[in-house]
């Protein structure tokens, strides 16, 4: 009966699984479908707007060649007349002189007929008739003015749409995510030596495998990708996974979506949590601040449960009256202990998280501890916390501790701390954000999960978390694994 409830069950899920799957599918073809129509539009417009485009042109070129024409036909017609008026005056000037010719050959007077003679003579040799070139100094052919649209014509004839440039494909083997980055590298299936640009587009998801229509985040878009590769810089992974796909672009036309692939980021994100802190400690988002100010008013008899010989200062204390601490959250940190856990533990693989104290914080402490790190208790006084400490109160101090052991660190205390574990291997590191010195390593066999944690007094701490191991942590690790001497003597 039980064997065959589970066999069951394992077919029930099976089908969940298949519904699951055709009900997103069935929201992709429904959007596709609604897409077909304005995407339809949207095409027509553009090619009508193409069109207008080309009679622009052709109309401009129209009138500027007929313009070339009638300068043409202007300044042709200036040399003829010009011509003409000149050769009209000479032939009038030319007849005149042939009429006063002929008359001075009926003249009978010697003296008179030799004077005539003579002027006739000098008239001849300046007349305009035997100065002009007979020959007109433009012509009728308008030919090299005449053009051959042949080519054109067949060139329109064969006007075709210009074809969509093809789906990319996303190499996923050379996606590299690491140091916040993500780099995403495709290629063409074919050459198209018409594609003028990429676009890129992404969203962060918690979904593992093929993205869904109806997702809680909206694709980011980067226009105008020039290369096949592209890297996205200074990302906070607070989600699993992101969906990447990307399309190519000519002058006209955007081609289909590559198929989308799903990166997983393994990035560590939590946040801090409130009901864990103590009442002197305000969370908000990702930082804590000490408030002197929290739990005014509540009454909490603490004495003889702290911490002997605390090496975190205490504030000056005052009788007051606390009130009971809220509901699901009798493990509140008290007395002393002014400590606040994150919200998430692990027990198992790689992660890295950020922390970066006030400038003017005078007491802090960052790492990581069992969950059953007792309310009184400080870390690093205990054998289920480990930390680095940092005191700028009366005098300065910087050191890791472990079970009320402590190992001051010859290093300056650097403006960002970075917190790096490897659960399974049993190792935690803390390193100079900026430069990725390491400060001091702890190796540890951890029996139950952990979780980080922080103490505040006098100050406060920001949290950034959603961060790749930075790649110069990963190198050192493998280079150093299994520190020995200074660096964990403590452990």
């Amino acid at each position: 009966m039980d064997s065959q409830k589970d066999a069951l069950q394992r077919i029930i899920a099976t089908l969940a699984n298949k519904n699951e799957e055709l009900q997103n599918f069935i929201e992709t073809l429904n959007h596709t479908l609604g897409r077909v129509q304005v995407n339809s539009t949207q095409v027509v417009s553009d090619l009508e707007e193409e069109f207008d485009t080309l009679y622009s042109i052709l109309d401009e070129m129209k009138g500027s060649m007929t313009n070339t024409i009638k300068q043409e036909t202007v300044r042709k017609s200036h040399e003829l007349q010009k011509q003409l008026t000149q050769s009209t005056s000479a032939l009038e000037s030319a007849e005149e002189l042939l009429e006063f010719a002929n008359n001075a050959l009926h003249i009978t007077d010697e003296e008179d007929f030799t004077k005539a003679a003579r002027q006739i003579k000098d008239r001849v040799t300046m007349a305009p008739a035997f100065r002009l070139t007979l020959k007109p100094k433009a012509t009728d052919n308008m030919r090299h003015l005449m053009v051959d649209f042949s080519k054109e014509r067949l060139l329109l004839q064969g006007l075709k749409f210009l074809p969509v440039p093809r789906a990319p494909e996303i190499v996923l083997g050379d996606c590299l995510v690491i140091d916040n980055e993500v780099t995403v590298t495709w290629r063409m299936p074919e050459e198209d030596s018409k594609i003028d640009h990429y676009i890129l587009e992404y969203r962060k998801t918690n979904h593992e495998g093929l993205p869904r229509v109806k997702d809680e985040q909206c694709w980011e878009v980067l226009d105008d990708v020039k290369s096949t590769e592209h890297t996205l810089q200074g990302l906070r992974f607070d989600t699993r996974f992101m969906n990447f796909r990307v399309r190519a672009c000519n002058k006209a036309a955007a081609g289909d979506y590559s198929d989308p692939v799903t990166l997983e980021t393994r990035a560590f994100n939590f946040g801090f949590d409130s009901t864990s802190s103590h009442l002197n400690l305000k969370v908000e988002d990702r930082s804590v601040e000490w408030d002197p100010q929290g739990g005014k008013g509540v009454d909490s008899k603490v004495k003889g449960k702290e911490n002997k010989g605390s090496g975190t200062p205490s504030p000056k204390r005052t009788s007051v009256t606390r009130s009971p601490a809220p509901r699901g959250a009798r493990d509140r940190f008290t007395g002393e202990s002014y400590t606040v856990l994150g919200d998430t533990s692990f027990e198992s693989g790689q992660h890295y998280w950020q922390v970066k104290p006030q400038k003017d914080c005078k007491s802090f402490s960052v790492g990581l501890a069992y969950r059953n790190l007792g309310k009184f208790d400080q870390l690093g006084k205990t054998n289920t916390s480990w930390c680095i400490h940092i005191n700028n109160w009366l005098q300065n101090s910087f050191a890791a501790k472990h079970n009320n052991k402590a190992k001051n660190l010859d290093v300056p205390v650097p403006d960002t701390i970075g917190l790096y574990c490897d659960f399974d291997q049993g190792q935690l590191s803390f390193y100079n954000a900026e430069n990725k010195q390491l400060l001091h390593t702890f190796k540890v066999k951890f029996t139950q999960p952990v979780v980080p944690a922080f103490m505040v007094w006098c100050g406060g701490l920001t949290l950034s978390t959603g961060l790749q191991i930075p790649s110069a942590v990963r190198s050192f690790q493998k280079t150093e694994n299994g520190l020995g001497g200074s660096n964990s003597s403590i452990s």
